[in-house]
């Protein structure tokens, strides 16, 4: 929507004489779609809807408990405590020191489930307490069994330590991990355990912590299989979280994550082909016995390597991330037939995400299923579908008015929270590229409307700057969707699209900035006749009440019918490169 020209039109679109402010009174004004929904959407949607939750129906906790008759959609019933949860008395009381005096409804649905020692899937929309929901009971479980072997003298040593692994699909979300980790502290102000990023340029810890968060291409390049210490890595994890596991299982990431569960998942094969042979008691792999036997195929895969940034596209990896992770192992398509296999278990899986679509073979929720039948699924409330404390605001535009009403989004909701006593305000602002991104920043500059920006063509130092400022003195954050998923602001209260996502899951990660925790947020939406086929699916769902996941399949229809229509567009119109993340 922000077109190439945007740079050109900086110099040619006039402004009023009066110079906008950079922030204006919050006024609560929406459009409301008046217009009847067509008999064959409405057959569309609730047939799609239906299939839907024909493949949730199996395995699944809702995030609801039906003892909760309230209006809160966030938190769960005031009975509800961390201890009754399960958790310990130590965990319950960082918790609280925290700020965290109730569970929300999420982490009250998903927590016992990770305490029991199943496998979890926590499918949940964004905002819904979904980091700490498995990072609390996983703590909890690492913290207690550290303390029993500190206990016992005998059993105190290396190769008795366990801990967990966090998966992550860049970098500032591996860090952001490790700071949430870290606010839980004893009595004493020091955090529970020793958690450590091993990733960007931080190489493996000299302290071996008790959780790593790591991409899987830098954790893949620092337990190499040629490296001594491999066989101890994979029989010490015992906790291993995929989080935003649609990303991790799909795209660029796909061929690593394979090949780490693969070598996650080699002891639990050892194991069972000890116990198969004969033996009558579960035995634990030891360290000659790993390193003595190899699993299916590994020969065949170090015939080859493949580049990191294979695959990858802006929103998937940071740029600067794939400088320091070189190379790993290919995996071919046939292995998820293996990854599939049944061994007897010996480590914990869950898996973490926002949106998880289970419609098609090679979704990532319809993988999951394949893979893991057993695990059980945490189904957030409003799972695929923005929830009910988001007001949203539709404005279709044209190339002649699109920049006006930008302006005014901006203007509009960026009133200084403090002037209603509510603290600073925060708006972000969408665009679908680095250049979409940098026209909007110019736009707003052009106008007297100071921003900061954040995309991958910033270094990794520059867009941590960036969000330091936005989350201490707040403003306006011109971002692509490298800031839609797990990047974790407080309090922002409006989200604008200056370009329309290009799918119905970009859509709801980026609504998903706001109305978080339990707070209350405005999106505005400007869209064109480009957009139109998206939007009105889009609209249509919230229309009944439904989630959008109908609108999830239709991406690639979405996006050819975007390329049709550029090829014959006249100038002046937006073309499919711009459009395109």
């Amino acid at each position: 929507m922000i077109l190439r020209r945007s740079t050109a039109m900086l110099h040619s679109f006039s402004l009023s004489t009066t110079t906008p402010k950079l922030l204006s009174h919050f006024t609560p004004s929406f459009f409301l779609c008046t217009s009847a929904l067509s008999p064959r959407i409405r057959i569309w949607l609730n047939q799609s809807y239906s299939r839907r939750t024909r493949a949730f129906s199996s395995a699944v906790v809702t995030a609801s408990s039906p003892k909760n008759t309230g209006t809160d959609t966030f938190f769960a019933e005031d009975t509800v405590s961390w201890q009754s949860l399960g958790l310990s008395d130590r965990i319950s009381q960082a918790l609280s020191n925290a700020g965290f005096d109730r569970p929300s409804l999420v982490q009250a649905a998903c927590m016992p489930s990770i305490l029991s020692g199943k496998d979890v899937v926590i499918a949940a929309e964004t905002g819904s307490g979904k980091t700490y929901g498995y990072l609390v009971p996983l703590i909890d479980k690492l913290y207690g069994a550290r303390h029993d072997a500190d206990n016992d003298l005998e059993k105190a040593t290396v190769s008795s330590r366990t801990f967990s692994i966090v998966l992550c699909p860049n970098v500032l979300l591996c860090e952001q991990v490790v700071r949430m980790a870290n606010d839980l502290s004893g009595g004493d102000g020091r955090p529970l355990l020793r958690v450590a990023a091993v990733c960007g340029r931080q190489g493996w810890p000299v302290n071996e912590p008790d959780v790593i968060v790591s991409t899987p291409v830098a954790l893949l390049n620092s337990i190499d299989p040629k490296k001594h210490h491999r066989s101890d890595f994979i029989r010490a994890v015992k906790y291993v979280v995929f989080d935003e596991a649609d990303m991790l299982l799909s795209g660029g990431f796909e061929n690593h994550v394979i090949r780490l569960i693969h070598m996650l998942r080699f002891d639990e094969k050892l194991l069972s082909r000890v116990n198969k042979a004969g033996s009558e008691n579960p035995v634990e792999p030891s360290s000659d016995s790993v390193s003595h036997f190899d699993f299916e195929g590994e020969e065949d895969m170090q015939n080859e390597s493949i580049s990191e940034a294979e695959e990858m596209s802006e929103g998937d990896v940071d740029a600067e991330d794939l400088m320091e992770e070189t190379q790993t192992l290919p995996v071919k398509r046939k292995d998820w037939r293996r990854v599939r296999k049944n061994y007897e278990r010996s480590k914990q899986y869950i898996f973490v995400a926002a949106t998880l679509p289970v419609n098609g073979k090679k979704t990532a929720g319809a993988v999951l299923k394949k893979m893991f039948p057993d695990a059980n699924w945490v189904s957030g409330s409003y799972l695929h579908q923005p929830n009910p404390r988001l007001k949203e605001k539709w404005i279709e535009v044209t190339t002649d008015n699109q920049v006006d009403a930008l302006i005014e989004a901006v203007k509009q909701f960026g009133a200084k929270a403090s002037d209603h006593g509510a603290g600073v305000s925060r708006t972000m602002v969408f665009g679908n590229t680095v250049e979409a991104v940098e026209a909007v920043a110019n736009i707003l500059q052009r106008a007297g409307i100071e921003c900061y920006r954040y995309h991958t063509g910033l270094s990794l130092a520059e867009r941590a700057e960036s969000l330091d400022d936005f989350r201490a003195k707040g403003g306006i954050f011109v971002c692509t969707d490298a800031a839609a998923r797990g990047v974790d602001i407080p309090n922002v209260s409006h989200v604008i699209q200056a370009d329309f996502a290009t799918s119905a899951v970009d859509f709801l990660h980026r609504v998903g900035r706001t109305a978080r925790a339990g707070q209350f947020g405005v999106v505005t939406s400007l869209y064109n006749e480009s957009n139109r086929d998206l939007v009105n699916a889009i609209r249509a769902a919230g229309k009944l009440g439904q989630p959008v996941e109908a609108a999830f399949s239709r991406k690639r229809s979405f996006r050819n019918k975007l390329k049709k229509r550029a090829g014959s567009n006249e100038a002046g119109q937006i073309s499919t490169a711009e459009f395109m993340v």
